[in-house]
């Protein structure tokens, strides 16, 4: 019987591709969990074992369904831990009755590129086929901006409203306005109360117990017996309605708050479902659309359009630019900063408390929003000059929603600027001010917010005025910082210099901070 073999990548768990609409016996699937994928950078334990969870649950949703699988688990002797050589020994073992090898487009550039060269070494006939997840084409974005010479993901964004009439009236904004986003930058203070969110609970015991048999390394902490992330598509559309219903009344006003005391506040933590293709972003918007539209006096407009920039903006932005810059991406490096990362960044332990609280949440829950990330600890990162690789490999491993695809963009590109331009039009530093109005862990930290220098003066003051001293011949002519040049320039020649005689202490004992 000839038959055909059909890879699922662990990040494709999308139930609802036409692959699976009907059921074919000369039709096999594979799935693996395997080394190769564990340990290209050191993984946080709950995204290893979350992506396990959802590709063991797919697969037996696949074979109840009454589709034949292979599924490879990580302690199974026949599994090889290699992508290419698990499918060559299923193709090998068929007895020649596999004669042809499919499948779905990868999301990240080296496994796009290992598959390809993989099927040129075959002698079957292979074909790869789109993972039906995303709004636009791996190329929109290079065809949309190539010959511009501005880069903007608001132009982006705006199409990607008109292309799906999202939010409009007709040719128009609902509202009368695109973006919203000077609406939506209040500091949380206790009210309105936060959400639970405490509403999914997985039990992965025995997938931890695995892993740790496997000899796999990783770090971050874990509760086995109540896993907060979705697994399943059942769970994942669970959760979107309780951010709908929850959350979203108070998503945009509230979407860079940052607080000690509620580490998810109004976000939606979707992202680990929409990453795997556990849930789709049309349906997710369009959900969240909805529910705006039947209470349009409990979700007003701004706290929508935040919800969906976020969505079809940004998160389809970043992949453009992902497939038009690759690979060359992942290697720029434009203030050529070469610091490695200080210990705090795995254990928590720094006397900042932004950081601290920042990376503990990390730790703990393998999340952290996206002005977490981005002015908190990717701020610290690029005002120490941390070296992009390090930055990278970071920020890929401790959030189970990471995948390269994403994650380098945004912070390679959006958190440090290391790619000199493309993705942001100028660096997202700040000092302590910046911090303080968004959260509340200035009020209780060891060092003093509002100094600059001297004892216990925040590190982020100083750091921040260095940053741009040390940078002045590669930001000088950026106009939208000339108002911090303008400020550098007029400083009194000694405020200058205790400034950077303070930071240039805080970079040579970076791990006492």
């Amino acid at each position: 019987m000839q038959k055909t073999l059909r890879l699922v990548l662990g990040d494709q768990l999308n139930s609802q591709h036409s692959w699976f609409k009907t059921i074919d016996n000369h039709t096999i699937y594979c799935m693996f969990e395997m080394r190769q994928e564990t340990d290209y950078v050191k993984h946080h334990i709950q995204k290893i074992a979350g992506f396990f969870a959802a590709m063991r649950n797919f697969a037996k949703e696949l074979e109840a369904a009454g589709h034949q699988v292979i599924y490879y688990r990580i302690s199974e002797d026949r599994n090889t831990q290699s992508l290419v050589d698990n499918i060559s020994s299923i193709i090998k073992s068929s007895n020649d009755e596999i004669i042809k090898f499919e499948y779905l487009l990868p999301d990240e550039y080296r496994l796009d590129e290992q598959l390809r060269t993989f099927c040129d070494t075959l002698t079957i006939e292979t074909r790869a086929v789109d993972s039906e997840h995303f709004l636009s084409s791996r190329n929109d974005v290079q065809s949309m901006f190539e010959n511009k010479k501005q880069i903007l993901m608001e132009s982006f964004y705006r199409e990607m409203r008109k292309r799906y009439g999202l939010l409009m009236e007709g040719k128009d904004p609902v509202g009368g306005k695109w973006n919203y986003d000077a609406d939506n930058r209040n500091k949380w203070k206790g009210k309105p109360a936060a959400p639970k969110h405490n509403i999914i609970q997985n039990n992965v015991t025995s997938i931890v117990n695995e892993i740790d048999q496997s000899g796999i390394s990783y770090f971050g902490n874990i509760n086995n017996e109540n896993f907060e992330w979705p697994i399943s598509r059942i769970q994942s559309l669970q959760l979107l309605e309780y951010f709908v219903k929850e959350s979203l009344p108070f998503f945009g006003q509230f979407q860079d708050a940052m607080s000690q005391q509620e580490h998810y506040l109004f976000h939606s933590r979707l992202s680990f479902a929409l990453n795997t293709k556990l849930i789709s972003p049309i349906e997710v918007v369009e959900r969240a659309i909805k529910e705006w539209e039947q209470k349009p006096n409990v979700i007003s407009l701004p706290q929508i359009e935040g919800f969906v920039r976020q969505i079809i903006g940004w998160r389809e932005y970043m992949r453009g630019i992902y497939w038009w810059k690759m690979p060359a991406y992942e290697t720029l490096n434009y203030f050529n900063h070469q610091t490695k990362l200080p210990h705090y960044f795995w254990d928590g332990n720094t006397k900042m408390n932004c950081i601290k609280t920042a990376v503990q949440n990390s730790l703990d829950h393998a999340y952290a929003h996206h002005i977490q990330r981005l002015m908190v600890t990717g701020n610290f990162m690029l005002l120490a000059g941390i070296h992009p690789n390090e930055v990278d490999a970071w920020y890929l491993g401790i959030y189970i929603d990471a995948i390269q695809w994403v994650e380098i963009t945004n912070t390679r590109g959006m958190s440090q600027y290391a790619d000199g331009g493309i993705v942001g039009s100028k660096p997202y530093v700040s000092s302590a001010n910046y911090i303080d109005k968004m959260s509340d862990y200035c009020g209780n930290c060891y060092y003093d917010k509002t100094k600059k220098y001297g004892d216990r003066a925040c590190p982020f003051n100083s750091l921040y005025w260095h940053f741009y001293e040390r940078n002045q011949s590669l930001l000088g002519k950026n106009q939208r910082i000339s108002m911090m040049y303008n400020v550098l320039y007029k400083m009194k020649p000694d405020e200058k210099e205790k400034m950077i005689q303070q930071a240039e202490d805080y970079l040579a004992r970076l791990s006492d901070l």
